[in-house]
């Protein structure tokens, strides 16, 4: 097996290599842009490490459908930002900021287009499967997003039904890389199941943490604005459980006017007061530990020792922030 070292060297290697159309420049200009910012590289990295519980070496046959997987999910974000509206990604302008949201559109389905490119470098023995896994995955997340979009556009939201939209949105992303690498490693259906549980669940805890940093995070580790969910209007983890809590004034205080920076800055104080009043913020972190545990509960039924604690070295990397 592999160490975590020679896998992120293997990360480093492979985005580096990366190569786009060069014209029309308008087009490929972003998507060149958007992998240089780079990003964490979870999936690519999440799917080589369960690969390389089972091989001690990568070929193309994994490199690419690994690209394939932040390619896919570097197209998200490119559209999600125009949905959202958000000025920045990972520290930069975001594309629609830096081009126009027509060029964002267009340049973001190439990035689409070109994960299934590297999709259909899989073995051939189950590159039925890995693209089977691969377009159910990608339907789930459009999914996804249309619920967070539509959740926008009500007062409440459920936690179940916050979760099930995370679960889509996020979740099953980070689950499809872990059953990708076991698939492509030939691992047996039951092992590949029990990874899927592990990715879920640590992709749960992923998105539930980075709710959290959007209000109680450093806006230069975290890469954007902190206060962009309550300035969006979003559902967030952190709303949804102060809902439950049944503080009063959150509605009217997610309602707020956000045209100027003043009015910006009142609106996030107001709904942070009432997240404090609740102590939400820990409830969250709460959240985060639980759904690590579930996480790794899964692990430890498909591995060995030594598969259990690369998995776990993983999981707790993901959420190292919030700790």
């Amino acid at each position: 097996m592999m160490t975590e070292a020679l896998i992120d060297r293997a990360v480093r290697d492979l985005f580096r290599q990366i190569e786009f159309t060069q014209e029309p420049a308008e087009l490929y200009d972003p998507l060149r842009y958007m992998i240089a910012i780079g990003g964490k590289r979870i999936r690519p990295r999440l799917c080589l490490t369960v690969y390389s519980l089972f091989h001690d070496t990568f070929t193309p046959e994994i490199l690419e459908p690994a690209a394939g997987l932040e390619v896919f999910h570097t197209f998200t974000l490119i559209h999600d930002d125009i949905m959202d509206k958000s000025p920045m990604r990972r520290g930069q302008d975001t594309v629609w900021k830096k081009w126009s949201p027509d060029t964002a559109i267009l340049s973001g389905d190439v990035m689409c287009i070109d994960s299934y490119k590297r999709m259909a470098k899989a073995p051939a023995y189950v590159l039925g499967d890995v693209l089977e896994l691969f377009s159910t995955t990608a339907a789930q997340v459009c999914d996804g997003q249309q619920y967070d979009m539509d959740f926008e556009k009500v007062p409440s939201v459920t936690m179940q039904d916050y979760l099930k939209m995370i679960g889509l949105k996020t979740a099953v992303l980070i689950a499809c890389s872990a059953k990708m690498g076991a698939l492509i490693a030939g691992a047996p259906n039951v092992i590949c199941e029990g990874l899927y549980e592990y990715g879920y669940n640590l992709g749960l805890a992923f998105q539930v943490a980075d709710d959290y940093l959007d209000a109680y995070g450093d806006a230069k580790v975290f890469g954007k604005p902190i206060g962009g969910d309550i300035l969006n209007g979003k559902k967030s983890w952190l709303t949804v459980r102060t809902m439950e809590k049944g503080a009063a004034g959150l509605s009217e205080a997610m309602a707020l006017p956000s045209g100027t920076a003043e009015e910006q800055a009142a609106k996030i104080a107001r709904v942070m007061d009432l997240y404090a009043s609740v102590h939400v913020g820990d409830d969250a972190l709460a959240a985060v530990r639980s759904f690590h545990e579930k996480a790794m509960t899964a692990a430890s039924e498909v591995t060995g020792v030594t598969g259990y604690e690369t998995l776990q070295r993983f999981a707790d990397s993901l959420v190292a922030r919030t700790r």
